[in-house]
């Protein structure tokens, strides 16, 4: 907050980059440009049935939920599901199953919008499959979320034993990253618990399973997943191990599918992008025409997901955006605002209140792209 009550900076709500104003013309404007609208697309399974009534992105569940305007409309009945399937095994996944699993009323004295709260009390679920891959030393759950989850009242965890045995190559990733290290031993916990089938509530976790198939009900909506058995092998250069599958397969009920296994951003007209990788090619955060390479666009840059890719939290992003640009503080004499004001597009600047800038914060898309 004390960014924006800075004279010297000015927010801009409900402006396209693309449509209302072009990069072009910002770039002339402005001596630097910062890309930094992170990744706002959703990775598919890219799997037979993935359109079928009841398989959606976690990201629109979890909007729904918080009350997003986008999807304040998304039609989600619970009374009439009783297992649902998260594909994933990040944060993002984890929260969903927490939502799931959780008594309403401990979530009523939270922010959550009204409407889920009220779907909620109705909900049917009992069972929450989270569905991953590889195995717990590669899941990309922070061992904060996966505790909660993990130690929910009323919830039984399974966790496969077998799932929790390691290769060498396991063993050296979580001596090399002490937060593997918890997350294992945190799953390691869980697994050698006994789990109290009595519980109405239960929280399946399955390592080593690549969906392969979204099975129809007959009438266009899903009813589980088809999932094959997989192995970690590693690379020929010894640098990663990889999921291959073993022609073993199972399934599991589900009358709802989230798709929880990334992000993904979107191109900007006048800006290269490395569609492979989903990310602008840059240098240190400043943008090239070839990644890592020579071809750098004077005064145009990047950051966080956008930059390096949809992976870490906002702490890291916070890290990896403090890079120094010269030149940025120079003086121009015509702004963004000016043109958009000519244009008789809404502007808002540093003048106005703590709560306005909230609700325009929370309304109004910030220079979205087109």
């Amino acid at each position: 907050m004390e960014v924006i009550a800075d004279r010297r900076c000015s927010f801009l709500g409900n402006v396209t980059v693309g449509k209302d104003v072009s990069l072009a013309t910002m770039q002339e404007m402005y001596h630097a440009v910062v890309l930094a609208y992170g990744a706002e697309g959703n990775r598919q399974l890219q799997i037979p049935g993935q359109n079928l009534s009841g398989v959606m992105s976690a990201r629109e569940f979890v909007w729904w939920y918080n009350g997003h305007p986008e999807c304040a409309d998304t039609n989600i009945d619970l009374s009439s599901i009783t297992s649902v399937a998260i594909c994933g095994l990040g944060n993002v996944a984890v929260d969903c199953a927490r939502i799931l699993l959780q008594p309403p009323e401990r979530l009523a004295s939270t922010d959550i919008a009204e409407h889920a709260l009220q779907q909620l009390r109705r909900s049917s679920v009992q069972y929450v499959h989270l569905i991953g891959r590889r195995g717990p030393v590669q899941a990309a759950f922070t061992p904060k979320e996966l505790r909660e989850v993990l130690s929910m009242e009323g919830v039984s965890v399974q966790v496969p034993a077998a799932a929790m045995n390691l290769t060498p190559f396991d063993q050296a990733e979580m001596d090399a990253t002490r937060m593997k290290r918890r997350v294992y031993d945190t799953l390691r916990k869980a697994a050698d618990k006994q789990a109290d089938g009595n519980q109405k509530r239960q929280l399946h976790l399955h390592f080593l399973r690549s969906p392969v198939e979204v099975l129809d009900s007959g009438d266009g909506h899903v009813a589980g997943l088809k999932l094959e058995v997989n192995t970690l092998k590693t690379s020929s250069d010894n640098a990663h191990q990889r999921a291959m599958g073993t022609g073993q397969y199972e399934s599991v009920d589900a009358q709802l599918v989230l798709e929880s296994i990334g992000y993904k951003s979107y191109p900007l007209s006048g800006a290269p992008f490395d569609d492979k990788k989903g990310i602008i090619p840059n240098t240190l955060g400043r943008i090239s025409t070839i990644q890592g390479g020579d071809g750098a666009i004077s005064g145009l840059y990047v950051c966080g997901w956008l930059k390096r890719g949809p992976s870490g939290i906002i702490g890291r992003s916070f890290v990896n955006s403090d890079y120094s640009c010269p030149g940025w503080q120079s003086p121009v004499p015509r702004t963004c605002a000016s043109l958009l004001r000519d244009r008789d597009l809404t502007s808002f600047n540093a003048g106005l209140t703590i709560e306005r800038f909230i609700h325009d914060i929370v309304h109004l898309p910030l220079l979205t792209v087109n």
